[in-house]
């Protein structure tokens, strides 16, 4: 006779390298609960991704220790904990069902992910088996991250008896990610009938966003429950047995786009800042919306005590971008300075115009003033400590609308994977929350003001449609034709690809910065810098 099991859903974070540390909070969690059963995620004691520290015997040594300390803990509740395990030659992507000191099963994970930020293949080999075991009646398997995105193994699981797979994930979040799995999971759930318990990480792990989201969804195909985005929290929910009617459930509705985004950009920057052992954030504030974007999302990520902005003005920037930049750093209540650029400037200049001579201005006037604003602002950088960000927008890194060593400067890019017309919806969710981006950085035309009068559709199409050529092209291959034959203009369309092949150099020396899109620069798109491809066109 089987009777209702309550599992507790560990959406928390577990930090990449902190084997000790990710093994004591397992085992804090564990004596606190008074569950049934304790699912944690996808390589809980290692964080994810380990990358290669996976190649080091001192690593695996250490997860050793870790799990003999859990199951020397001889703790009554079920735990099911990810981790590596090595046998004979193997490696495998792990996870152990512990309970009451004894190893009940293991699992190794059967579909490896090899593509975009994914390169498991490298460090592991597939499992091929099942796993299940019983639990007051009722009978779980355990399945691992990219098994529920392929048929076979959730199939497995049900044809050796499963009710329940409980899934253990690192899933990184892009545009459109949460709904993906929702769907996958009731699909199988109607086609199966079986039940998935889905718990995700939660955390900023360099250019990855794990968002939570964690999901439990009945044999029946019911959404019984919809984690939080973006925030680490512990949910109990109470798995009833075969056949048993739930009353009807409630979960948390799915959030809007701008507010999903916002909320992960935020967790991003705060914990690659904290993680990585700066006391806060410094950056360059033009009066612009990019900035004014990123120093809203550094402010609610670390405090406004953590945060120093910095005016840096020339000759071309105009008293509406000093005004609202100051606008906007006493709205927030963050420490706030100006210096000119001006002075230095004509002292660069005073011993480049020899080395010019013949040659008439172009952008390496334009240039310069980038550089020795990258160069206060590391120098504030060094001198407090604090993580310098940078703030340009995916569709200046796209087309190399950027200076190498000037605005790329920097340790951490916040928005580098937001397009323009993003950028402009999350400033705008962010003033529905509390007004702090002056209305006019929003409404203005876009301008980096490194000559008169400039603004950034002088060199650039209206970023509607340059965003959606640079997704044509950049997450969905397109080629040149296909693109032309979306409406686009075909010179248009060639000047843009053009400017994204010659700028790959530039990318590649860029600040890592968070994952948003489906395709980022970055782990997920890897391309030659030198390459005659855009010559066949």
């Amino acid at each position: 006779m089987s009777s209702a099991v309550t599992v507790t859903l560990v959406q928390q974070p577990f930090t990449v390298g902190a084997v000790s540390q990710n093994t004591e909070k397992v085992l804090s969690i564990a004596k606190a609960s008074s569950a049934d059963l304790l699912l944690f995620p996808e390589l809980t004691l290692t964080g994810y991704p380990p990358e290669d520290l996976l190649l080091r015997q001192d690593f695996q040594q250490l997860v050793e220790q870790g799990l003999q300390q859990i199951l020397d803990a001889r703790l009554a509740v079920t735990l099911v904990v990810g981790h590596p395990w090595r046998d004979g030659e193997a490696l495998y992507n792990a996870a152990s069902v512990i309970q009451n000191g004894q190893l009940l099963a293991r699992y190794y994970k059967q579909e490896l992910p090899n593509h975009g930020v994914f390169d498991e293949l490298r460090y592991f080999t597939p499992g091929d088996k099942a796993c299940t075991f019983q639990l007051k009646g009722q009978t779980f398997a355990v399945l691992i991250c990219e098994d529920i995105w392929h048929g076979g193994p959730a199939a497995l699981a049900k044809s050796e008896g499963a009710e329940w797979a409980l899934v253990l994930n690192a899933s990184p979040y892009c545009v459109g990610k949460p709904a993906q799995r929702e769907q996958i999971l009731t699909t199988l759930a109607k086609r199966l009938k079986l039940g998935f318990v889905y718990v995700n990480q939660v955390m900023g792990q360099d250019e990855l966003m794990f968002d939570g989201q964690s999901l439990v969804v009945s044999p029946s195909a019911e959404v019984l429950f919809r984690g939080a985005n973006a925030e680490a929290e512990l949910h109990t929910q109470e798995l009833l047995p075969r056949d048993t009617l739930y009353p009807q459930p409630q979960p948390r509705a799915a959030l809007s786009l701008e507010a999903e985004v916002y909320q992960l950009l935020v967790m991003a920057t705060r914990d690659y800042v904290v993680q990585n052992g700066f006391p806060g954030a410094v950056l360059g504030l033009s009066g612009g919306i990019d900035s004014a974007l990123t120093l809203a999302i550094a402010v609610d990520a670390l405090g406004a005590d953590k945060v120093q902005a910095l005016m840096l003005p020339f000759t071309y920037t105009s008293g509406m971008s000093v005004e609202d930049a100051e606008a906007q750093a006493k709205a927030m209540g963050i420490e706030f300075g100006s210096v000119s650029i001006e002075p230095m400037y004509n002292s660069f200049m005073q011993q480049l115009t020899p080395l010019f001579a013949g040659r008439g201005k172009d952008t390496t006037e334009e240039n310069l003033q980038a550089r020795l604003r990258g160069v206060l602002l590391m120098a504030l950088s060094n001198k407090t400590g604090r993580m310098l960000l940078t703030t340009g927008n995916k569709s200046e890194n796209a087309v190399g609308y950027c200076t190498l060593y000037g605005d790329m400067c920097g340790g951490f890019a916040v928005i580098k994977d937001v397009p323009k017309t993003l950028v402009y919806r999350l400033a705008a969710y962010r003033n529905s929350l509390s007004p702090v981006i002056p209305q006019r950085v929003i409404d203005r035309p876009p301008s980096a003001e490194l000559a008169p009068d400039q603004t950034d559709q002088d060199n650039l199409p209206p970023y509607d449609d340059l965003d959606a050529m640079i997704d044509a092209y950049v997450e969905q291959d397109k080629s040149l034709p296909e693109i032309v034959a979306l409406g686009y203009d075909e010179a248009t369309v060639r000047r843009v690809l053009h400017l994204i092949d010659i700028n790959e150099y530039k990318r590649r020396q860029s600040a890592v910065g968070p994952k948003v899109t489906r395709r980022n620069f970055g782990k997920d798109r890897r391309y030659p810098i030198t390459s005659w491809m855009r010559k066949q066109r």
